[in-house]
C-alpha cells in the first residue's frame, strides 16, 4: 500500500471517529448556550434514579398486598377445608370442599389482577417519568421490565 493510501484511509478513520465521539460523551448540549454541561447530565440521571426509586416504591407496596392476599386465601381454605371434613355425610363434605375450593381460586384470580394491575402502572409511571428526564440513552432500566414476577 502506498503512503498516500494509508494517509487517506487514516485520515478517513480518524474523521469518523471524531464525528462519533459526540454521541458517547457523558455531556449534553444545553440550548441557550449550545455548550455541554456535566450538571445538565447528573440531574438527568438523578430524575431517572428518583422515577426508579418512585416505580420500586409502588411494586414493593404492590407485592406485600399480593402476598398478603394470598396468604389469607390460604388461611381461609384451611378454615373452610377443616370446617368441611367436619361435617357428617359426603354430600356436606363434597359441597363445603367444593365451596372452599372455589372461594381459594377467587381469592387468589384478584390478587393476582390486583398485582397485575400494580406491576403494569408502576412501570407505566415510571417510563413517563424516565421519559420526561431527558436523560442520556443507557441511563434506565426499563428493559428489564419483563423479569417482574407474574404472580402466579
Amino acid at each position: 500500500m502506498t503512503t498516500k493510501r494509508i494517509l487517506v484511509s487514516a485520515a478517513s478513520v480518524a474523521f469518523m471517529a471524531g464525528a462519533a465521539l459526540p454521541a458517547f460523551a457523558d455531556t449534553t448540549t444545553t440550548p441557550t448556550t449550545g455548550t455541554a454541561t456535566t450538571s445538565d447530565v447528573t440531574a438527568k440521571i438523578g430524575c431517572v434514579g428518583t422515577a426508579v426509586s418512585a416505580r420500586e416504591a409502588a411494586l414493593g407496596t404492590g407485592l406485600t398486598a399480593y402476598n398478603s392476599a394470598v396468604a389469607a386465601a390460604y388461611s381461609a381454605r384451611a378454615t373452610a377445608l377443616t370446617s368441611a371434613y367436619q361435617k357428617t355425610t359426603r354430600a356436606e363434605v363434597k359441597t363445603a370442599v367444593k365451596a372452599a375450593w372455589s372461594t381459594f381460586s377467587a381469592s387468589v384470580k384478584s390478587a393476582r389482577t390486583t398485582w397485575k394491575s400494580t406491576k403494569e402502572g408502576a412501570w407505566k409511571t415510571y417510563r413517563t417519568a424516565a421519559t420526561a428526564c431527558k436523560a442520556p440513552s443507557g441511563v434506565g432500566d426499563g428493559g428489564n421490565s419483563g423479569l417482574e414476577i407474574n404472580g402466579n
